[in-house]
């Protein structure tokens, strides 16, 4: 079996424990690598590393950083099809689903901050005649990057390739569920040339290695991807040391329908919306809220096509929903569809752990599930259960249904589906979310700011957003006379 390691200076290292973590392959619930169980001692080991390599690299040409950067991307695509297989066998979704997002994903974003720093400027501000002021914008220093395990590589590199191209130095924490294509990476960068130091990736837990890096005095910046109350716990370490902290947390998110939708396009929309990933993305929209004279058709059309849908082994061409992540997420996933019924909710379709059979007879599989019946304040409603479940509600009016999409604490993404040009941009202003799609969905431009608003995090990702999170502004004035 594999034992992947650490990437710190450059090189490929055991962890200063000697000791392993078991990597669970989730479509069969079997052991199939091992992961360092970092401590202190190598984030230690890594930030010293980072700190070392800052002088030289913040101040290394930006078209420098940027071939670097666009090296990276290009041996991304070029093992296209390792880092596919290596990201569904490590978190059991679908092949062809890592093969067509994730990977492609990753790519892009090494590729997308590679171009955009060689076009990034800053601001300038003249006095009339008396002084001109410019603005310049420095890297922080070493930034302390920690993501999470449903899109591995995807919001791995989402972190990392901004931090490197606006001159920081990164201490990266993947999450110890979802470790391998990060150990991958570690290997492209040292095949692309990337200095040593610059990029270091350390494995392990969060309780350990995540606080660790957020706890450390020489990593002043905190960028966090997960579960808001994690990003709490982040939080309340970071602030009063002052750091600065970009916190990408959890979402509940609203899929609003009205009789005026396109009606294909949302159908087949929503149930991409709904099951990708096995709902494994927080961009899921898991509360669907459909105009009361739609709602029946709705109903019947969402459960024939849901029930079509395919649970099995991730290689499957065949496959739509392939494997949730761990043994104790499927068993938080179904504790919250039993939950459902304790709160008078009805299963339309799904509800249970599937059997894949063969190899796969021991996976951790649920069929995608659909509950009707639920008020919009019940558990089931309010908290983010993270997995193949969404509840239906109809609805009467605009007003009502906008109470509704508010109601939890979280505020990440949206879906609204109407043809009402005059409505798509009333109901847009008036969710509180940091993202509403209209008549689509995952539908991303790289430019635009992302985050969430409420208890769905604190900051922007994506775009010049991102560069300007990991520098800092410095205000130069010079008097002319």
């Amino acid at each position: 079996m594999v034992h992947i390691k650490n990437y710190i200076n450059g090189e490929l290292l055991e962890p200063a424990s000697k000791k392993y973590l078991d990597n669970f392959d989730p479509s069969r619930g079997k052991v199939y690598s091992y992961i360092p169980d970092s401590d202190e001692q190598d984030v230690e080991k890594a930030v010293a590393a980072a700190k070392a390599a800052f002088p030289a690299w913040s101040i290394t040409p930006k078209d420098q950083r940027s071939k670097y950067l666009l090296k990276i991307a290009s041996l991304i695509g070029k093992n296209l099809d390792r880092l596919a297989q290596a990201e569904s066998i490590d978190n059991g979704k679908p092949l062809k689903l890592a093969k067509t997002v994730d990977i492609p994903r990753a790519a892009a974003n090494f590729h997308f901050y590679g171009t955009g720093i060689l076009h990034y400027a800053a601001h300038a501000h003249s006095m009339e005649d008396t002084a001109i002021n410019y603005t310049l914008r420095q890297p922080v220093g070493v930034a302390g990057c920690i993501s999470p395990w449903n899109l591995p590589l995807y919001l791995f590199t989402w972190k990392i390739a901004p931090a490197l191209a606006a001159g920081c130095t990164v201490v990266a924490k993947p999450s110890e569920v979802t470790p391998m294509t990060a150990y991958l990476l570690s290997e492209l960068c040292i095949e692309a040339g990337l200095p040593a130091g610059v990029l270091n990736i350390v494995h392990g837990l969060g309780g350990k290695v995540g606080n660790a890096i957020v706890s450390h005095k020489e990593v002043p910046l905190i960028s966090f991807t997960g579960g808001t109350k994690t990003g709490a716990h982040i939080a309340s370490i970071a602030a009063p040391m002052f750091k600065k902290m970009s916190l990408e947390l959890g979402g509940k998110n609203p899929n609003i329908i009205f009789a005026d939708c396109d009606y294909d396009k949302m159908l087949a929309t929503t149930l991409h919306s709904s099951f990708s990933n096995q709902g494994q993305i927080c961009l899921c929209g898991s509360r669907i809220f459909v105009e009361k004279h739609l709602y029946d058709k709705f109903k019947k059309d969402f459960v024939e096509q849901t029930k079509k849908m395919v649970v099995g082994a991730p290689m499957d061409e065949k496959t739509r929903v392939g494997a949730v992540v761990s043994k104790p997420h499927m068993e938080k996933v179904l504790s919250y569809i039993e939950l459902a019924q304790k709160e008078g909710g009805k299963i339309l379709c799904g509800g249970k752990q599937v059997n894949v059979g063969g190899e796969f007879s021991e996976g951790y599989y649920i069929e995608p599930t659909i509950i009707e019946g639920l008020p919009h304040d019940c558990r089931t409603n309010q908290e983010e259960i993270f997995g193949p479940v969404v509840t239906i509600m109809p609805f009467e009016k605009e007003e009502e249904v906008l109470m509704w999409a508010n109601s939890t604490v979280y505020g990440l993404a949206s879906t609204v589906w109407t043809e009402n040009l005059t409505r798509a941009h009333r109901v847009a202003q008036n969710i509180h979310a940091g993202i509403v799609w209209i008549n689509c969905w995952l539908l991303r431009d790289l430019r635009t700011p992302f985050g969430g608003v409420k208890s769905s995090g604190v900051g922007r990702e994506g775009g010049f957003e991102a560069i300007e999170f990991f520098t800092e502004p410095k205000n130069v004035c010079i008097k002319l006379k």
